[in-house]
């Protein structure tokens, strides 16, 4: 599975940068397999990304970077927090992106900052952002302010968003939805009458029941 990192930190060293390293370990040790793990910093395509909004198109990293993202099975995306929001470059590198890059796709959400009092950031500003990329959020986000580095709490709500994201890109990668070439799907027989197919998951008060897993790779493909 490949896991890419979009870091939005502007100092070295970055405590944003930081806090995306551990969301990358605790999500690649939750994973069943090996993880290619991919980090995109985003202060170094800064230049690429403002020559993006005014030519049109992106330079050699900048694409790099955009491939890197689109094709990956989750992302971890972490921004200091600026204005009680996300930073401007964060937002433009989202910006160049294609509409439809993100759709489905497993995001888990942090930002640092010097105070806890901007935590709400996650709730009001990017699961607002990655919900109308119609990505999918997992459940924890994680806020690092200053005094949260080395305090109690800290390592156990990565571990729990790790292991959210981790889980739904092993639910993604081994869910398949059956196509017109499935070979699982038998064709009709001649003569015989259409019938809709029905859901793995059989009928509940009669409605369909879709796992939630197979709605996903429905929105991917």
């Amino acid at each position: 599975m490949k896991l890419v990192v979009v870091s939005a930190g502007l100092s070295v060293p970055s405590s944003t940068r930081l806090l995306a390293d551990r969301l990358a370990a605790a999500t690649a040790g939750r994973a069943p397999g090996p993880v290619d793990l991919r980090v995109v910093e985003l202060r170094d395509l800064a230049v690429e990304i403002a020559h993006n909004f005014t030519n049109g198109f992106p330079g050699r990293a900048l694409s790099a970077a955009i491939d890197d993202v689109t094709s990956a099975d989750g992302l971890i995306v972490v921004t200091p927090v600026f204005s009680a929001s996300y930073s401007g470059l964060f937002k433009s590198f989202f910006d160049v992106l294609d509409k439809d890059a993100l759709a489905g796709k497993p995001v888990l959400i942090g930002a640092t900052g010097g105070t806890g009092r901007h935590s709400l950031v996650l709730e009001h500003a990017l699961r607002p952002l990655f919900a109308y990329l119609r990505a999918v959020v997992v459940p924890t986000g994680v806020y690092a302010a200053s005094e949260d580095w080395g305090a109690e709490g800290l390592a156990e709500r990565v571990e729990r968003a790790g292991g959210e994201l981790a889980g739904l890109m092993t639910a993604l990668a081994g869910s398949s939805v059956p196509g017109p070439t499935d070979p699982s799907v038998a064709p009709p027989s001649p003569g015989a009458a259409a019938v809709p197919a029905q859901p793995s998951s059989g009928r509940v008060d009669g409605f369909h029941v879709v796992p939630f897993a197979e709605q996903l790779a429905a929105l991917r493909s």
